[in-house]
């Protein structure tokens, strides 16, 4: 896709892997609405407020979005949370719930709320955002997984329903990203964040757009089961659970 003199919308976008992606996208010469439950301006971009548990919270960020920029033909949503859960302890059901409403609900609120507009311009990028923990789960944070792979299934039953639209859906799959020095120290491994945004807006400008787009650290996650390495590599994120409290 054409990143350039684009219109965009990136839920989720306020600080991390969406602040750097809205501003690679304002940097290649693209309008850009950022949303998020901070309302506050960030780094000189439009900003608006939405909370995508509160259907509500959508429909009004969609309707002040359209109203100030109705050529807009991206939408980015990549709102999300990640939760440690102990699945020993019933109380980790409150997390679970959180998760799916959040990762799965929230997603779903935010497409559907955007979709008639891009399918009524006949043209248009809706881009979810899975994991590669959706393909290879990290099992201190089960429905996290779950979650990412319920969009994962959802984003390819989406592309199939929109076909002939005009309108294109790629799935963006992050590995693990050092947002801040924090993430780093704690995941030496991790990829740095400008290095994962200079992979991501190379894949995201290839043309046509890829239905995945996969840096090159994310793709020992995407093909776990097809390489024979998946079980191996389940039990060895295993061994963070020996962090939880009595194990």
């Amino acid at each position: 896709m054409d990143i350039t003199k684009r219109t965009v919308l990136v839920v989720g976008g306020t600080s991390g892997i969406g602040l750097g992606l809205a501003r690679r996208f304002a940097a290649a010469g693209s309008t850009v609405v950022v949303g998020g439950r901070r309302p506050d301006p960030v780094d000189g971009l439009a900003t608006v407020e939405v909370d995508v548990t509160d259907h509500a919270s959508v429909l009004q960020a969609r309707d002040r979005v359209l109203a100030e920029h109705p050529g807009l033909d991206v939408v980015v949503t990549m709102a999300g949370v990640m939760l440690v859960e102990d699945l020993r302890d019933p109380a980790h059901f409150a997390a679970a719930e959180t998760t799916v409403a959040t990762n799965v609900l929230g997603t779903i609120r935010v497409i559907d709320a955007f979709t008639p507009h891009l399918i009524g311009r006949g043209a248009g990028t809706i881009v979810t955002v899975t994991s590669g923990i959706g393909f290879l789960p990290f099992p201190l944070m089960p429905t996290y997984a779950a979650s990412k792979a319920a969009v994962h299934a959802y984003s390819e039953a989406l592309r199939a329903q929109l076909e002939g639209t005009g309108v294109e859906v790629a799935e963006l799959v992050p590995p693990a990203v050092a947002t801040t020095a924090e993430l780093k120290r704690a995941n030496p491994g991790a990829l740095d964040l400008d290095d994962f945004l200079d992979e991501v807006t190379g894949l995201l400008s290839e043309q046509p757009t890829p239905h995945e787009i996969l840096v090159e650290g994310v793709l020992m996650h995407r093909w776990a089961e097809r390489d024979g390495t998946y079980a191996g590599l389940v039990a060895q994120r295993s061994r963070a659970l020996a962090a939880l409290p009595g194990r």
